[in-house]
């Protein structure tokens, strides 16, 4: 084990495991979802928290981006690189399986790509937002005036804006604010908040629209008041920090069995959306539901298991060079930084 791979925290690549695990769940259950009210409910609160949580830990594994020049080389290569060869695989795994247009468009990203494209805006603002006074309150301000306007979903935008004031929030953080979640009174309330926000979920099913979790759409597309969609939005961050800190206060702070995948979730989390259509195209998840329950139990194994293997050596090596591709300098050999990676969650809105 390499001295850089004992200096890591557990906790966060617990964490970051965990949360890839969500993603691609998430994005299997939306297949099948249909009119089940239990999945969905699941559904619902998983999109609650695994974003946010997500790009907080972005935010906070981003506090001392200054924009120097190897840090501007590292995110280029980092992020900017695999967000533009994975847009043009995307597109060729659309034209395979949707028989779609071959047409390149990076600024409007496809599926699960948003985020790659968002990542690189919010960490390019990372010294804008160390500057200012009030960065966090100043953050819900543009998230909310966002969704007062009407935006097309050129590189993102609406989610780049909604979503901000995660990845402020975590700019602001330090050690000591998570290790206030590392307790055991912490972790005691953590999963009634669970249960809580499950039996709610249930509830209000088949609401509330995924557009609201999504952060994708603004008041007009969600057809509510702008008074009525201020209210919501409030609420739904604070019940997203509320679950945000639930989970945390959950991830194991030890190490194990999947504590080194933590610290290579840009693979799975790259490649599973390429598994999730092939497995449309070839009809699979219709099986999955006439199933049932056994076949969306089975679904959810299955796509823990390959985020597994996605994160296994041999498939890292294959992926390398669309993942991680080399970006020398001239003059100057490369070496391989390892950049935080992004998580979580759909990309443009897909039938």
């Amino acid at each position: 084990m390499s001295s850089t791979t004992r200096d890591r925290d557990p906790f966060f690549d617990n964490a970051k495991f965990l949360l890839i695990a969500l993603v691609a769940l998430g994005h299997s259950w939306e297949q099948v979802i249909g009119g089940t009210h239990a999945l969905r409910a699941v559904h619902t609160v998983v999109y609650a928290f695994h974003m946010p949580a997500f790009i907080l830990l972005s935010g906070y594994f981003s506090r001392s981006f200054t924009g120097r020049p190897d840090q501007m080389r590292r995110l280029i290569s980092g992020v900017l690189a695999p967000y533009l060869i994975f847009e043009v695989v995307y597109t060729a795994v659309y034209h395979w399986t949707r028989d779609q247009p071959f047409s390149i468009t990076p600024t409007a990203p496809s599926y699960l790509c948003w985020f790659m494209i968002a990542l690189f805006v919010w960490r390019l603002s990372a010294p804008l937002w160390q500057a200012v006074r009030f960065p966090v309150p100043i953050a819900v301000a543009v998230s909310l005036a966002a969704g007062m306007t009407v935006m097309g979903g050129d590189l993102a935008l609406p989610r780049v804006l909604m979503f901000l004031p995660w990845f402020v929030l975590g700019l602001k953080l330090r050690a000591e604010h998570f290790a206030l979640l590392r307790t055991r009174i912490a972790r005691r309330w953590a999963l009634p908040a669970f249960v809580a926000a499950g039996f709610l979920a249930h509830r209000l099913a088949p609401q509330p629209d995924d557009h609201w979790l999504s952060m994708d759409a603004g008041y007009g597309v969600l057809e509510v008041s702008p008074g009525h969609y201020l209210v919501l939005r409030m609420l739904i961050f604070a019940a997203s920090a509320v679950l945000v800190a639930a989970f945390l206060a959950l991830v194991p702070g030890r190490r194990t069995w999947f504590t080194a995948l933590g610290a290579v979730t840009l693979y799975p989390y790259l490649l599973h959306g390429i598994l999730i259509r092939t497995a449309g195209y070839v009809g699979a998840f219709d099986v999955v539901k006439s199933w049932g329950l056994p076949g969306e139990l089975l679904l959810s194994v299955c796509a823990v298991a390959a985020v597994v293997l996605l994160s296994t050596p041999p498939v890292r090596r294959v992926a390398r060079p669309l993942v991680e591709p080399r970006f020398p300098r001239r003059g100057v050999p490369d070496k391989r930084v390892p950049v935080p990676e992004p998580a979580p969650a759909g990309g443009r809105r897909d039938p």
